[in-house]
C-alpha cells in the first residue's frame, strides 16, 4: 500500500498552528520528519523549477522576489527539526540527521550549480547598474551573484558534480562529528561519594548530585563533562587525581580510539575542503572562506592573531610561575600540569584580591541574570519581554517569552532552554525557528537561546559563574540581533552578516552584565535577597582581567590551529600530528591547553559556520570594546543617543549593508585594536 500524501498546507511541521504562531510540538512525530522532509524538498525544487524557467525578462520580482519567498515549508521543517537535533535529540533524530544533512546538500548544491537559474541572476548582475535599485536590493544582487559562483555556478559539468559530492560528504562527516563529541559527553561520567568532595563548594555538590540522580545514582555525586560542572570541578577539587581524571576525559573527547574517534573525519573534512578551494580556484579553503569577511584574507588574520598571541604568552609565563610557587607552597613537589591551572589560579585569584569564585555565586541567580538581560534590552532599544506559561516546546525546559515594542506592538518571541541534558550538544547558541523581514507579507522573528547550565535540584535556584553569566549575556545578544531586525530581504534578516561580524552584537552586549548599575540591582543574593557588596563588586571588577594570559592562550591557539589547517594549500593527513607540531611552533605554554582541541572543535567541523572564522569572535572584540567605549565616553551606558543610534546601524541593519559601513555609522570610524588589548588586560 503506498502512503498518503504529505500535505503541505496541514502537516504540522509546516502549518503552525500552535500557541502565538508556533509550531504544535505536541502534534509531531519524530518519524514524520523523514516524509516532510522529501516533501517539502520537492516542493523547494519545483519553486526553483518555476523561476530558472520563466520564459520572461529577468526581474528583480520574477527572480529574486520569487526565490526568497520560496522554500517556506522547507525552512519550517528544518528549523524545527536542527532546533531538536541539538537541544533534544535521540536515536531517530540522530538516524535522521545522517541521512537528511547530505539531502539538504544535494539540494542546495543543485539549485546553486543550475544554469538556468544563474542565468537569470548572472543577467541581472551585469545589468544591475541600469536598473534603479535601493542599496539594499543592490547588495543582494551583488552578493547572490557571488554567492552562486564560490557554490560552484561557473564550473563546468565535471567541476559541479565533483564540488556537489564534495559538499554533500561533506555534509556527512560534520553530521558525524558532531554526534561522536556528543556521545563521549553522554558516556562518561565520574560518580563521586561524600568522601571525594573535599575543597567542593556547595553550588557544586548540589548540582553533581542533581547530575547524578538524573542518572539513576540518587546519594553519590556526578561530575559529567558539561562545562557547568566541570570547570568549577577543576577549580576547586583537591583531589588532584580526580582533577587529571576529569580533565583528560574533556580534552579527549572525540579522541577515544573507537568508533567514535574523530581523527578520520577531521582528516577527511580536511582533505575535502583543500579540494574545494582548488576547485574554486582559490589557494587554500582559508582565502575561499575569508573572501567575502571583514579580514578578507588570512594574512589580515594572522596581523591580529600573532601580536595578541606573544602578549597572552608573556602574561601566562609570568602567571605560570607564581602557580607553581603556589603548588610548592602548599606542599607539592609536582609539576604544575594542565588539571592544576585553574585550581591554583584560583588561590592566586584569592591572594591578590582576596575572594574567589565561591563568594559570586550566590549573587548571581539564573533568573535575576534574565531578569537583567531584559532590563538592559528594555533600556537600550525599549523592547519588553513577558513570559507565557504552559507552551510546550522542544522541552519541558523550554521557555517562552513574548516580545513587545516600545509602543505595546508585537515584535516576535524568543524562546530559552538553559539546562544541562544528555540530549542536547554541549556548548551554547541562538537560532531561530523563524526569521523576520518585511518582503511580502512580512514575517516576524522566532529567535531562541540554548544553554547548558548546570540544572539544580527541585526547589532551589540555579547558580551561575561570572563566564556563565557572560555566556547568557553573549547569547541574548545573539538573540536582540534576530529580534530587531528591520531587514527588508529575508537573506538580509538578523545575524545573516559576515562570520567576524556576527559576534559584535553578542561581545558587545556582555559589557552591560558588569555595569555596576546593572550588578547592584540585579546580583542578589539566592538566600537573602541581599546586594553584592560593594567590596565584593569592586573586587570582582578589579580582578576582571587577572587571568588574561590563561584565557587569551586558550582562545587565540584555537583561532591559530583553525587558520594554520585552513590556509595550507594541501591538507595535512595527521590532523592531532599537526596539532602538536603547530603548537609547538607557537611556543604553547606545556600547562595550558587550546580551549577546543581538534577533536571536539565543533566550531570548525561540527558544520562550516566557524572553519577558518574562529578568529572572529576576536576580530569582533576589537569592535565590541570599541562600541562600549563610545558609550563610556558620553558618561552613560545608555545614552539614549547612542543606544538608537547602535539599534538601527548594527542590530536592526543585519545584512543591508556592508559591516564596515555600519560600523563607521554608528562610531564615526574604524577601531584599532588597542582597546580591545587593554579590555583583556593585556596592554
Amino acid at each position: 500500500m503506498t502512503k498518503p500524501a504529505v500535505d503541505l498546507d496541514r502537516h504540522p511541521l509546516t502549518r503552525w498552528d500552535g500557541p502565538f504562531g508556533l509550531p504544535d510540538f505536541q502534534s509531531i512525530d519524530d518519524a514524520d520528519f523523514g516524509p516532510v522532509f522529501d516533501a517539502a524538498l520537492a516542493a523547494h525544487q519545483a519553486d526553483i523549477d518555476a523561476i530558472a524557467g520563466n520564459p520572461e525578462t529577468p526581474t528583480v520580482e520574477n527572480t529574486f522576489v520569487a526565490m526568497e519567498l520560496s522554500g517556506d515549508p522547507l525552512d519550517r521543517v528544518s528549523s524545527i527539526f536542527w532546533c531538536k537535533a541539538g537541544a533534544n535529540t535521540n536515536d531517530l533524530i540522530q538516524a535522521m540527521e545522517r541521512e537528511i544533512a547530505p539531502k539538504m546538500s544535494r539540494h542546495y548544491s543543485a539549485i546553486s550549480m543550475n544554469e538556468k537559474l544563474f542565468a537569470r541572476i548572472d543577467d541581472l548582475y551585469r545589468r544591475r547598474a541600469t536598473l534603479g535599485l535601493n542599496p539594499e536590493t543592490l547588495r543582494l544582487v551583488d552578493k547572490s551573484w557571488k554567492g552562486f559562483v564560490k557554490s560552484g555556478a561557473k564550473l563546468d559539468a565535471i567541476g559541479k558534480a565533483r564540488l556537489a559530492e564534495v559538499n554533500e560528504e561533506l555534509s556527512s562527516l560534520g553530521t558525524a562529528f558532531s554526534q561522536n563529541v556528543l556521545a563521549d559527553e553522554k558516556e562518561w561520567v565520574m560518580f563521586l561519594g561524600a568522601g571525594d568532595l573535599a575543597g567542593l563548594p556547595d553550588f557544586l555538590t548540589s548540582s553533581m548530585a542533581g547530575a547524578a540522580t538524573e542518572r539513576g545514582r540518587a546519594g553519590e555525586y556526578a561530575v559529567t563533562l558539561s562545562r557547568s560542572i566541570y570547570e568549577p570541578f577543576t577549580t576547586f577539587s583537591e583531589r588532584r587525581d580526580l582533577r587529571e581524571k576529569a580533565f583528560k576525559a574533556f580534552i579527549g573527547r572525540g579522541e577515544t580510539g573507537g568508533a567514535t574517534d574523530n581523527g578520520p573525519v577531521v582528516a577527511r573534512m580536511l582533505a575535502l575542503r583543500a579540494e574545494k578551494a582548488t576547485l574554486l580556484g582559490y589557494d587554500s579553503f582559508a582565502a575561499l572562506k575569508l573572501d567575502d569577511t571583514m579580514a578578507k584574507t588570512p594574512k589580515a588574520v594572522f596581523a591580529l592573531l600573532d601580536p595578541v598571541w606573544e602578549k597572552a604568552r608573556e602574561k601566562a609565563a609570568v602567571d605560570q610561575a607564581h602557580l607553581q610557587r603556589l603548588a610548592a607552597a602548599s606542599g607539592s613537589n609536582e609539576k604544575l600540569e594542565a588539571w592544576d591551572w585553574r585550581f591554583y589560579q584560583e588561590r592566586l585569584r584569592a591572594e591578590k584580591y582576596a575572594f574567589d569564585e565561591a563568594e559570586l555565586k550566590p549573587y548571581l541567580q539564573l533568573e535575576k541574570i534574565i531578569e537583567a538581560c531584559f532590563d538592559v534590552a528594555t533600556r537600550l532599544f525599549g523592547v519588553t519581554f513577558a513570559e507565557k506559561q504552559g507552551v510546550v516546546a522542544w522541552h519541558p525546559d523550554a521557555r517562552l517569552f513574548e516580545v513587545s515594542n516600545a509602543d505595546g506592538s508585537r515584535r516576535g518571541l524568543f524562546l530559552a532552554d538553559y539546562f544541562a541534558r544528555p540530549s542536547k550538544r554541549s556548548g551554547a547558541w541562538m537560532s531561530s525557528l523563524q526569521s523576520g523581514y518585511k518582503l511580502g507579507q512580512g514575517s516576524s522573528p522566532i529567535i531562541y537561546n540554548i544553554m547548558n547550565f548546570a540544572k539544580p535540584p527541585a526547589g532551589e535556584p540555579a547558580l551561575l559563574s561570572l563566564d556563565e553569566a557572560k555566556t547568557l549575556f553573549h547569547e541574548f545578544g545573539h538573540a536582540l540581533h534576530g529580534m530587531l531586525t528591520e531587514a527588508y530581504w529575508p537573506s538580509q534578516s538578523g545575524t545573516s552578516v559576515s562570520r567576524d561580524f556576527v559576534e559584535l552584537p553578542s561581545q558587545l552586549y556582555e559589557h552591560w552584565l558588569t555595569v555596576p548599575a546593572v550588578l547592584e540591582r540585579y546580583a542578589r543574593h539566592y538566600r537573602t535577597g541581599e546586594a553584592m557588596p560593594k567590596a565584593l563588586l569592586d573586587k570582582m571588577l578589579a580582578a576582571s582581567t587577572f587571568d588574561a594570559g590563561f584565557r587569551t592562550v586558550e582562545f587565540t591557539s584555537s583561532a591559530l590551529v583553525d587558520m594554520a589547517y585552513h590556509s595550507q594549500k594541501e591538507a595535512p593527513a595527521n590532523p592531532q600530528k599537526f596539532e602538536a607540531e603547530t603548537l609547538k611552533k607557537l611556543g604553547m605554554p606545556d600547562a595550558i591547553v587550546m580551549r577546543h582541541r581538534t577533536p571536539h572543535f565543533g566550531h570548525v567541523f561540527s558544520g562550516d559556520g566557524y572553519s577558518a572564522g574562529y578568529y572572529s569572535y576576536m576580530w569582533s572584540e576589537v569592535l565590541d570594546a570599541d562600541a562600549f567605549a563610545a558609550f563610556e565616553e558620553t558618561g552613560d551606558p545608555f545614552n539614549p543617543e547612542m543606544a538608537a543610534k547602535l539599534k538601527a546601524n548594527i542590530y536592526a541593519a543585519g545584512g543591508s549593508e556592508d559591516p564596515e559601513e555600519l560600523y563607521k555609522a554608528f562610531r564615526g570610524k574604524m577601531p584599532s585594536p588597542a582597546a580591545m588589548m587593554a579590555k583583556r588586560g593585556l596592554a
